[in-house]
C-alpha cells in the first residue's frame, strides 16, 4: 500500500538550449553580492563562465569568486566556503558545474552562519540548519546527481576518511536552476558514463525496496528504460541533443524527491560506493558501479519479486519457462551487459582498492534500514571482496 506522505519541490527549473536567458531575470530577485563557485575551470574553456559572468555584470552584481571545488568536496574546502560567504556578507550562491559544485554549494549556504562545526552538526549528527541560510542557484554543466532539484549535499573528510551524505530539507533546495544539455557536450566520456550510472543507481536505490504495486516503481521502470535507451545513443553520438537531454531530464527526476514519495528507499550501494571514495578519491558514479553487481546478485533472494518484475519491465526478458530465481539472474546479467558496453568501472581494484583496503572500507560503511536486507559488517566485507 502506497504510505502517506506530503509533497513539495520549490525549485524552479528552466530547461533547454538557450535556458541561460532565464539568468537574469531571476537573479534581479536577490541581492548585490554573488558568490560564483566553479570546479577546476572546464567552464572557462568551453566558455559558459564567460557567458555568466557577463549576465552578472550586466545586472550590477558584485561578484566574489570561489573555484576550486574538486570532485569529491572536503570539509577543508567547505570551511574556506563558509568563511568566503560570511566575510563577503553573500546574498546569493551561484554553482555553476556538475553534482559536486552544486552539493558544495548548499553545504556553503547552511554552513557560513552555524555557530558549530558544520561537519559534525550536519554530516556526523544529521542536525537540520537552524541558522541564516544564503539562496543558492544552480547553472548545470554535467548531469548525475539529481543535486540541481534536492537538498543533497555530499562532503567527504580526509582526516576521517569518511563521505557523507545530508538530505536537507526544501529550505536548502536550490531557488532555480538552468539546464541547458548543449553545456554537457564538452563532458569527456568517462565523467558522462559515470553520471549516467549515478542517474540509475538513484532510481534503483529507490526501486528495489517494498513490495507494492505503486506509481513509483511503474515511473521508476519509464525513467530506466529512457535512460539506458539514451546512454546508448550518448556514448555513440556525445553530441545528440535528443539523447543528451533525455539523460539530463532523467537524471533530475532520478532524485527530485519524487519517486520515492509513498515507500521504504535503500541506499545501501551508495555506502558502499561513498565508503571507497572516502578511501580513493575515485569518481563516485563508478564507485557505484564498481560494487553494484555484487550488492544486487547478493540481496536478490531476499526482494525476487521485484527483481523479476525488474528483468521483465526493464530488460525485456522473456519468463517463460523460467523460474523466478533464472529470471531476475538474466535480468542482472542483462544490467551487467550494458554497464559494460557503456564503459563503466565494473571492480573496485580498478580504482586503486587493494585487499588490505577491505576493513576499513567496512569501517567507512554506513548500515541503512530501508532494503531488502540489513547487512551486517561481515556481509558488507564479503560483497566488498566479491566487488574486488
Amino acid at each position: 500500500m502506497l504510505g502517506n506522505f506530503s509533497y513539495c519541490n520549490p525549485t524552479c527549473l528552466y530547461f533547454g538550449e538557450g535556458a541561460i536567458s532565464n539568468l537574469k531575470p531571476e537573479l534581479e530577485k536577490y541581492g548585490k553580492t554573488v558568490m560564483l563557485v566553479y570546479g577546476g575551470g572546464s567552464i572557462k574553456k568551453n566558455g559558459i563562465y564567460q557567458k555568466v559572468i557577463a549576465i552578472l555584470n550586466e545586472c550590477g552584481k558584485k561578484v566574489v569568486e570561489d573555484a576550486g571545488v574538486m570532485p569529491n568536496p572536503t570539509s577543508k574546502k567547505l570551511e574556506e566556503g563558509a568563511r568566503i560567504a560570511r566575510e563577503n556578507n553573500v546574498d546569493l550562491i551561484l554553482a555553476v558545474g556538475g553534482g559536486s559544485v552544486c552539493d558544495y554549494s548548499k553545504a556553503v549556504s547552511v554552513s557560513a552562519y552555524c555557530n558549530d562545526d558544520p561537519w559534525e552538526k550536519y554530516y556526523i549528527r544529521f542536525e537540520e540548519p537552524t541558522c541564516k541560510i544564503i539562496p543558492v542557484a544552480c547553472v548545470l554543466t554535467m548531469v548525475g546527481t539529481g543535486s540541481e532539484m534536492n537538498g543533497g549535499s555530499v562532503i567527504t573528510n580526509h582526516e576521517q576518511k569518511l563521505k557523507i551524505g545530508h538530505v536537507f530539507g526544501t529550505e536548502v533546495f536550490p531557488k532555480f536552476s538552468i539546464l541547458d544539455p548543449t553545456y554537457t557536450y564538452t563532458l569527456p566520456k568517462y565523467q558522462m558514463v559515470s553520471g549516467c550510472y549515478d542517474i540509475m543507481s538513484h532510481i534503483l536505490e529507490q526501486y528495489f525496496s517494498g513490495e507494492d504495486d505503486n506509481t513509483s516503481d511503474y515511473i521508476s521502470e519509464g525513467l530506466l528504460r529512457s535512460l539506458i535507451h539514451s546512454s546508448r545513443i550518448a556514448v555513440k553520438d556525445p553530441e545528440n541533443y535528443e539523447a543528451r537531454s533525455n539523460i539530463m531530464w532523467t537524471a533530475t527526476w532520478a532524485l527530485n524527491t519524487l519517486i520515492a514519495q509513498g515507500k521504504t528507499t535503500d541506499w545501501e550501494v551508495h555506502m558502499l560506493g561513498q565508503a571507497v571514495g572516502a578511501i580513493t578519491d575515485a569518481t563516485h558514479g563508478m564507485t557505484l558501479s564498481a560494487v553494484s553487481m555484487a550488492y544486487y546478485r547478493y540481496i536478490m533472494p531476499f526482494g525476487l519479486k521485484k527483481f523479476v518484475r525488474y528483468a521483465v519491465n526493464v530488460w525485456d526478458v522473456n519468463p517463460e519457462g523460467k523460474t523466478d530465481e533464472e529470471v531476475a539472474c538474466e535480468g542482472l546479467v542483462a544490467m551487467e551487459s550494458w554497464m559494460n558496453e557503456i564503459g563503466l568501472v565494473m571492480h573496485i581494484k580498478d580504482l586503486g582498492v587493494t585487499p588490505d583496503m577491505i576493513d576499513g572500507l567496512a569501517d567507512a560503511t554506513l548500515i541503512m534500514q530501508g532494503g531488502y536486507k540489513v547487512l551486517t559488517r561481515e556481509e558488507i566485507i564479503a560483497i566488498f571482496k566479491q566487488s574486488l
